[in-house]
């Protein structure tokens, strides 16, 4: 009984001990003096030839084109759509192609690094308003938002740094994947 006590204890030791580390994995840079953070994401199967011509550069990545096509859109979301607009035309996307974290807060002047750690090219652009990008197949009935038409791709391995200002909510898009969104809160600098 004390052996079995004592495995226990120890267990509940190692377990505190390593909560603050796995609870920083999840912060994305809070402790990186409010800078934050957003990876593009994907996992394209390098070993697929159907990538071509711009292939796939993820290492280990298990998405086929085909499964990705596949994934564009759902007819359970549309099954009877609005009077003008074909079935099937609602946009999904794969949801292994995102932005992580898909939701920032961050102050005015600090800065936010976005990282391609994907295997495909992808953007991180700021848009007035959601929309499709300049894929034409991958729009699904979306129109292209304007600011798409000037996006600077980042290839695979490519970061960029962007400092974030003005106030309240900004939305930014890939405009080759335009499922992949994501918000950044802009804050007033917490004047202590």
């Amino acid at each position: 009984m004390h052996k079995a006590q004592t495995m226990a204890l120890g267990s509940l030791v190692l377990i505190a001990l390593a909560a603050p580390a796995l609870r920083g994995q999840n912060q994305n840079n809070d402790d990186n003096q409010g800078n934050r953070r957003v990876d593009l994401v994907d996992d394209c199967d390098p070993d697929d030839p159907a990538w071509s011509p711009v292939g796939c550069f993820q290492r280990d990545g298990d998405v086929t084109a085909a499964e990705f096509n596949a994934f564009l859109r759902s007819p359970l979301y549309d099954n009877i759509p609005p009077p003008g607009i074909e079935p099937g035309l609602f946009l999904v996307g794969h949801p292994s192609w995102r932005n992580d974290p898909s939701h920032v807060v961050i102050e005015a002047g600090k800065t936010i690094q976005v990282r391609n750690v994907g295997g495909r090219p992808h953007t991180f652009t700021q848009v007035a308003q959601f929309g499709g990008g300049i894929i034409p197949p991958l729009n699904v009935g979306t129109q292209p938002a304007p600011e798409c038409a000037e996006a600077i791709p980042l290839e695979a391995g490519d970061a960029d740094t962007i400092t974030a200002d003005g106030e309240g909510i900004q939305r930014f898009q890939c405009c080759f994947h335009p499922w992949m969104r994501a918000t950044v809160r802009v804050v007033t600098k917490n004047e202590n």
